[in-house]
C-alpha cells in the first residue's frame, strides 16, 4: 500500500529514502518530482563504444529507432516527455552539429557556415567551432532513456528544469562533492549535444542555456535550462538533497526549510509572517 501521507511529508519521505543503501533511478526520478517539483523525466544517455554492450542492449531492451534522421535534441525530448527508450546511430542523427561533436563527421565548411551568424566573421566562426569538445573516435551508437527505465549504467544524465530548480541541484552537488565553485560553460549552437559530450569527457556537471535550435523548434516550452550530470554523480547529489531536507525541515532555497523549492514572498519581506494563535484561555 502506498502511504500518500508520508509522500507529502517532506521530512518523513526523505527519511524513508535515506534508509536505502542505494538510490535507484526510479527513486531519483521520484525524489526530483516530489521535492524539487521537476516535471520532466531526467534522461539517461549511454555512448556505445563496445560491440558487445551494443549487442546486449539490442537483445535486452524494448527500444525504438528513428523513422527519419532527427536531432539529438529530438531524442532527448522523446525520452524526456514520452518515456521512450531510443537507440541512435550516425545514420539516424540528422543534426550536423551533433554529428561533429560525436565525431561522426569531420570539420568542414558547413560547420563554419552554421556558426557565422553568431560570429564577427568567418575566421572567428571557424576558431569557435574548433574549441568544441568532441567524443572519442569510433562511437558506435547512443541510447537515451528516461532515468527510471534505463537498465544500462548512464554515462551522462540530461535534464531540463526552471533556473531555480537547477540552482538547487547545483548547490547540492557542490556540497555532496565538496567542490566549489560550480563552473558553468556554454557553447554556440550545441547546448544539448555538446553539453552532454563535454560532461562525458570532463566528468563534471554543467548547467547551460538552450541553444537557438532547441528552443525555436518546439522542444522546450517555457525557457527551461539544461542541467547535465555525470551518471555517477546523480546519486550523491540527490542523497544530500534528502539529508538537508531532514536537517532543515524542507527542501527550499532561499527560505530555508519551506516545502516548496524557491519559496518566495516579496523577497522574504519580514512583514509577511504567519504565526500560531496565542491562546486567551486561562
Amino acid at each position: 500500500m502506498i502511504d500518500t501521507l508520508t509522500l507529502l511529508n517532506d521530512v518523513e519521505f526523505a527519511k524513508v529514502m535515506l534508509d536505502k543503501k542505494e538510490l535507484s533511478g526510479v527513486d531519483i526520478v521520484f525524489i526530483l518530482r516530489n521535492l524539487l517539483r521537476m516535471k520532466y523525466y531526467p534522461v539517461a544517455i549511454k555512448f556505445f563504444y563496445s560491440e558487445d554492450e551494443l549487442s546486449n542492449f539490442k537483445k535486452s531492451e524494448n527500444y525504438k529507432i528513428a523513422l527519419h534522421p532527427f536531432t539529438f535534441c529530438h531524442y532527448l525530448s522523446a525520452s524526456r516527455q514520452k518515456g521512450d527508450i531510443l537507440l541512435g546511430t550516425a545514420k539516424e542523427l540528422g543534426c550536423s552539429n551533433a554529428k561533429y561533436v560525436f565525431r561522426w563527421k569531420e570539420f568542414d565548411e558547413g560547420e563554419i557556415k552554421s556558426h557565422i551568424k553568431y560570429a564577427k566573421d568567418r575566421e572567428q566562426a571557424e576558431r569557435f567551432v574548433k574549441t568544441k569538445k568532441r567524443l572519442p573516435i569510433n562511437l558506435l551508437a547512443f541510447a537515451t532513456a528516461p532515468l527510471h527505465k534505463a537498465t544500462f549504467k548512464p554515462d551522462v544524465i540530461h535534464g531540463i528544469s526552471d533556473v531555480l530548480q537547477a540552482y538547487h541541484i547545483a548547490n547540492d552537488w557542490c556540497t555532496a562533492k565538496d567542490i566549489h565553485p560550480f563552473e558553468m560553460s556554454m557553447t554556440m549552437n550545441s547546448s544539448a549535444c555538446h553539453g552532454s559530450t563535454a560532461v562525458f569527457i570532463t566528468n563534471k556537471p554543467n548547467i547551460t542555456p538552450m541553444c537557438g535550435g532547441s528552443y525555436t523548434s518546439g522542444k522546450t516550452e517555457q525557457g527551461e535550462i539544461n542541467w547535465i550530470w555525470p551518471g555517477q554523480d546523480i546519486e550523491p547529489t540527490i542523497r544530500w538533497t534528502l539529508e538537508r531536507t531532514v536537517r532543515d525541515g524542507g527542501v527550499s532555497y532561499p527560505r530555508t526549510g519551506e516545502t516548496y523549492p524557491g519559496f518566495n514572498m516579496c523577497k522574504l519581506c519580514p512583514f509577511l509572517v504567519w504565526r500560531n494563535p496565542i491562546s486567551t484561555r486561562p
